[in-house]
């Protein structure tokens, strides 16, 4: 994973577009105190207590459609939405940064719960936001303890582990290289791994301790840039990013692929013929099990999202618009990150 340092991609690149609309100020409160939560450590082995907390539901019981609303950073990161899922209208008003600060990147932490990452110089910041069971935004609350120093750039990305709490966010060098921080919310349990290899690391998500992520070296290979998914475990010390491990190359058409909850599975999302496919495979060997849902694409599909349950796998495509497992199609040309 090492090699020349050389600067990441250009701070304006985002998913979509982006839009200017008025913004509505929450107020930030102090942090309360989170605990971290135990995990498991290992790719390819899954915790029993785990397995039996992640139990699928029958097929009779299942919701099949994902989550209702999903939290997009708007405005160049002036502010944060809350977009209906059926209708693809926004809910409530919208929810503006902290003064002197831009919102960079969002994800799940819970039901109805989401963490928002900020960047102010080379620092970040994380805050959590609360939604109604209407989808109306609540409480945006500080986390002050849990800022990670560093670039963040429109290459950084970030990911909550939903049981624990604990962050992880990329930033890059100046000069080329990155690092992925971890830390709880209570902003214990600092780690770091870097790596002076140009590369992007992105659609990073969480199965027990075992941190995901798409390792995308900016160097192709014979004509090819080549995606990687590999597993850091986040219980080892601190380090050099190539501690982390291969789980698999992704196929042909495929930017995007994040670990199951389990780690059992490795679900990939590629366009061939104008056609999204999100595939499962083994995570041991790399064979694929079995398609999950299709959906058109002229485009690519360069993120993959989970919802907090890990059932639920929520798409991005180049084309301005998020796709669910049940053939929704949520404009988004105007949001620069986005988590359901």
């Amino acid at each position: 994973m090492d090699g020349k340092h050389k600067e990441p991609g250009p701070a304006s690149e985002s998913w979509f577009g982006t839009a200017a609309r008025g913004l509505v100020p929450i107020g930030i409160a102090s942090c309360a105190a989170l605990v971290i939560g135990g995990g498991v450590d290992l790719v390819h082995q899954h915790q029993a207590s785990g397995k039996k907390e992640r139990a699928a539901k029958p097929a009779a019981e299942r919701d099949e459609t994902g989550p209702r609303y999903v939290v997009g950073v708007r405005d160049k990161g002036a502010a944060l939405v809350v977009r209906d899922v059926r209708t693809g209208h926004d809910v409530g008003l919208p929810v503006a940064a902290p003064a002197g600060q831009r919102f960079q990147r969002v994800a799940v932490a819970g039901e109805r719960s989401f963490v928002v990452a900020t960047k102010a110089g080379a620092q970040v910041t994380f805050q959590k936001l609360k939604l109604s069971e209407d989808g109306e935004p609540q409480k945006l609350t500080g986390l002050p303890d849990a800022t990670v120093s560093g670039v963040s750039t429109a290459w950084s990305d970030l990911a909550v582990e939903p049981e624990s709490d604990r962050i992880a966010y990329v930033t890059y060098r100046r000069g080329g290289g990155s690092r992925v921080d971890v830390v709880a919310a209570d902003g214990t349990g600092r780690k770091a791994w870097t790596s002076k290899a140009p590369a992007r690391i992105g659609n990073m998500s969480w199965a027990g301790s075992t941190l995901s992520f798409v390792y995308t070296p900016v160097k192709k290979a014979a004509g090819r840039t080549v995606h990687q998914l590999r597993a850091l475990d986040t219980n080892a010390a601190s380090g050099d990013l190539r501690a982390s491990k291969a789980v698999m190359r992704l196929p042909k058409g495929a930017s995007a692929a994040v670990l199951s909850r389990d780690g059992r599975s490795v679900l990939a999302g590629a366009v061939q013929n104008g056609q999204l496919t999100v595939q499962s495979y083994d995570a041991a060997t790399g064979a694929p099990a079995k398609a999950l849902w299709k959906g058109r694409l002229a485009g690519t599909a360069p993120r993959l999202d989970l919802d907090r349950t890990g059932e639920h796998v929520l798409a991005a495509g180049s084309d301005g618009r998020l796709r669910g497992p049940a053939g929704q199609s949520v404009p988004a040309e105007d949001l620069l990150d986005a988590a359901w």
